[in-house]
């Protein structure tokens, strides 16, 4: 997304690149249909990190708070990348999944779509 500085020949400095978080990288992550988490966490990711990592210990911990999260099969997940449906290669980093600095990976539960079915 472009912005429109509203000084002529504005240049800043972009304080969150990705040399700034010490090897790390910043992924934002979103649970499709559950609006209890209006937006997508964002979290400093090693690149390196497996794939595979996401399911079984990451977003069970960032979401542990929502009820549903005990509840997901993860072999019925559906994945999006930019928006993009995706098939990820679990073995392989999240960096080798086309998942660079402050990309976004979203995730679909089906049969789960928030508290009593509410999106929340």
């Amino acid at each position: 997304m472009s912005v429109i500085a509203a000084v002529p020949d504005y240049r800043g400095e972009m304080l969150d690149r990705q040399e700034k978080f010490h090897g790390k990288q910043l992924l934002y992550i979103g649970w499709e249909d559950h609006l209890m988490y209006c937006a997508p966490l964002c979290i400093p990711v090693d690149p390196q990190t497996p794939f595979g990592a996401l399911p079984k210990e990451i977003i069970p911990n960032l979401y542990a708070e929502h009820p549903d999260v005990g509840l997901i099969d993860w072999d019925k997940v559906q994945w999006f990348r930019s928006g993009q449906p995706f098939d990820p290669d679990f073995a392989a980093s999240v960096l080798d999944n086309g998942l660079g600095h402050k990309a976004i990976v979203r995730f679909r539960t089906p049969g789960l779509a928030g508290i009593q079915g509410s999106c929340s």
